[in-house]
């Protein structure tokens, strides 16, 4: 019998992944860019236990026991797994890739409402199952079978995804670009607009944007080529002002194209609009260069970044802008220090409002302070696991 516990981190990408050359293999047609997330505010966390005395496979999301059939992209990593386990291990390890396993995985942020929760949890499922195996192999390009960017959150700091030429999708794997100390300065703010599942799923919605959008075509041929470069050299170099405007702008190309889309697959809303001028008139209030950029996945809640000298003012005027119901709990991970920014206020209140705001309280769930962060890790700290001594969840053996 084997348990272990992982968590593993969410990454946001600032040159997006939208569409595949391959459903199966789950290639994509450009290479992307992300920045990994601190585990320390957003992760997902998966144990898995293996023995010879279980039955089947099973697995429980999110407090929901899932159908582990033979169409399912978790199956299709575990035999991935175990094949090459097989091929590099022996006759010893190959007994033990003929165990079923039990996975009980779930995440501490809203699932399915373009925080890429699939990424995390399937990046720290195929981590997980790496150790539960005992194998040591690539892991980006298996964490990819299940979701294509999950290949990124293996990895730490800022990621990029090759796109890879060949069929097999043997060359389309993550690499890192650089550690998450080399940028430490760097902040990431999650504003939560809404925590529920969105209506058309990334999956579907990429589907649709290669079958109908023209965008998309000039968007993979000419533009994500270029811009990836550029980002590239933006994030070696630490220049946030060409960071910030380049990812803005892969932005809102992700949504034109999602909007060039037939029918189209709307994912920002009216508060994400919103959330977009506000960024804008705050860059304009501090001058010639960024100081704040936005994106957003295929959802309405926005990720911003800005420096960290920068994140007390920033998270002070979203709260004059969006004002909460509550302040209980509505800013929550990284401290934020409070310091005095009346002046800035009251020059922000003269410029820029009632045109920018406030909106009316409670358009923003909560706000969520982060950093960059490393790849999975392992954790054993007394009472981590999910699942119980016989493989079942926790939370159901006390209901």
């Amino acid at each position: 019998m084997t348990i272990i516990t992982c968590l593993a981190p969410v990454n946001i990408a600032v040159i997006k992944y939208w569409g595949k050359r391959d459903e199966r293999l789950i290639l994509p047609l450009n290479d992307s860019v992300s920045a990994t997330l601190s585990i320390n505010q957003m992760h997902a966390k998966t144990t898995i236990f293996t023995s010879t005395d279980l039955s089947e496979d099973r697995i429980w999301l999110n407090g929901k026991e899932e159908s582990f059939d033979e169409s399912s992209r978790l199956l299709t990593c575990i035999n991935e797994k175990k094949e090459r386990e097989c091929l590099n291990s022996g006759i010893e390890t190959e007994d033990r890739s003929k165990w079923k396993v039990h996975v009980c995985s779930e995440n501490n942020f809203p699932t399915g409402a373009g925080l890429a929760s699939s990424a995390a949890g399937y990046a720290c499922f195929v981590y997980c199952l790496t150790k539960v195996l005992n194998v040591d192999c690539e892991v980006s390009s298996v964490a990819r079978l299940g979701s294509g960017s999950a290949c990124r959150s293996v990895l730490g700091g800022f990621v990029r995804w090759h796109r890879g030429l060949k069929g097999d999708g043997s060359d389309s794997f993550a690499e890192q670009i650089v550690p998450a100390e080399h940028w430490p300065t760097l902040r990431i703010v999650i504003l939560v607009v809404s925590d529920h599942k969105k209506k058309v799923s990334s999956t579907s919605g990429m589907q649709r944007s290669v079958e109908t959008s023209e965008l998309l075509k000039f968007r993979v041929s000419t533009v994500v080529p270029r811009r990836t470069e550029e980002i590239i050299k933006a994030i070696e170099r630490k220049d946030f002002h060409s960071f910030a405007e380049l990812t803005m702008k892969d932005s809102n190309q992700l949504h034109s194209v999602c909007l060039d889309t037939y029918p189209p697959a709307v994912y920002m809303n009216d508060v994400s609009h919103a959330i977009v001028d506000f960024v804008h008139k705050y860059n304009k209030l501090k001058g010639s260069s960024n100081k704040l950029a936005y994106t957003f996945d295929a959802g309405p809640n926005a990720c911003l970044f800005t420096e960290g000298e920068h994140l007390s003012e920033v998270i002070a005027l979203i709260k004059r802008v969006f004002p909460p119901l509550s302040d209980d709990n509505f800013v929550r991970g990284l401290p934020v220090q409070n310091k005095q920014i009346d002046a800035l206020c009251k020059q922000f209140d003269n410029l820029l409002l009632p045109s920018c705001g406030p909106h009316e309280p409670g358009l923003l769930k909560y706000i969520l302070s982060t950093k960059l962060g490393d790849g999975p890790t392992v954790v054993s700290e007394p009472g981590i696991h999910l699942l119980a001594d016989k493989g079942l969840p926790k939370k159901q053996l006390e209901v």
